[in-house]
Parts: structure tokens; C-alpha cells; sequence
């Protein structure tokens, strides 16, 4: 259901793609799953060209402020689009906060167990986080990942 009229088959697309970025950003929590389970690695390699575009210096950065300037701010896109390309920033945002609080918490506790199981945890609530918004997008539904809507719904008008 979409609360701001009906969705056509290309917003739903082009809703799904900026949860690429925080797919993308997860990948980095997975390391420890994928040298246990290597066949887990086979499952993104489709996202290998995109990573590697990802990685160039600065392209995430622009990559932020075009989807933030580009698309969420811009009022004459679609509130389905917006709404879910500011989400996926938002996600992204919390992912890279993880990843500083996990280096932090790596530094101070010496136990690779423990850290281990915190990343693994990320990366597998941000693929979670990932099928969940896609498969509500591609149904036309906005993705409600209940403390990042909110936050949305204040952002994007």
C-alpha cells in the first residue's frame, strides 16, 4: 500500500536501487562469514563492478550527495523514490557509525570472538535490512525499518 498515490513499475525500480549503497558498505562486516563460508561470497559477486566503483577515492562521498542532492531533495521525483533513496542514506549513515564503534571496540577488547560475532551481526542485519526494503519496493509498499522512517518521514516532505 502507498500512502501518496500509486506506484508505476519504474519507481518501484528505481526505489530498490539505492540500497545498493548499504549492501555495498556491508559487505566490509561479512569478511569473517565469507572465509568460513566461501560460497556465501559467490551470492554477491554480481556486486564486484559496483564495489569496485564504490571503492574509487571519493565515490562514496559523491555518491551521498547525489543521491541526497539529486534525488531526495528534489521534489519533482516521486515521494516512493525519495522516501526510500533517504532511507538507504540513513542505513548507509548507521553503517558507517558501526564501523567506527566496531574499530573502536576492536581496539579496546582484544577478543577476536567477540568482535567477530558483532560484525557478523551487522552484515547479516544489513543484508536482512537489504531484502526486506527490496522486496517492499519492488511491491510497492513503503519498507518501514521502524527508527529509520521515522527519521525519513521527518527529511522528505
Amino acid at each position: 500500500m502507498t500512502w501518496r498515490g500509486s506506484t508505476t513499475v519504474s519507481d518501484r525500480i528505481f526505489a530498490s536501487l539505492p540500497y545498493l549503497l548499504p549492501l555495498i558498505h556491508g559487505l566490509m562486516f561479512g569478511g569473517s562469514l565469507f572465509r568460513q563460508f566461501p560460497i556465501l561470497g559467490l551470492l554477491f559477486m554480481p556486486l564486484v563492478p559496483l564495489i569496485q566503483i564504490y571503492s574509487l577515492p571519493l565515490a562514496s562521498l559523491v555518491i551521498f550527495f547525489a543521491l541526497y542532492f539529486g534525488v531526495v531533495r528534489n521534489e519533482s521525483i516521486s515521494h516512493f523514490i525519495r522516501f526510500n533513496a533517504m532511507q538507504a542514506i540513513l542505513l548507509d549513515i548507521v553503517l558507517m557509525l558501526s564501523g567506527l564503534v566496531l574499530e573502536g571496540f576492536g581496539q579496546v577488547i582484544q577478543m577476536q570472538f567477540i568482535t567477530q560475532t558483532l560484525n557478523n551481526m551487522v552484515f547479516l542485519g544489513v543484508v536482512a535490512a537489504f531484502f526486506y526494503a527490496v522486496v517492499q519496493s519492488a511491491l510497492g509498499r513503503y519498507a518501514e525499518i521502524p527508527p529509520l522512517s521515522d527519521a525519513v518521514y521527518m527529511q522528505v516532505r
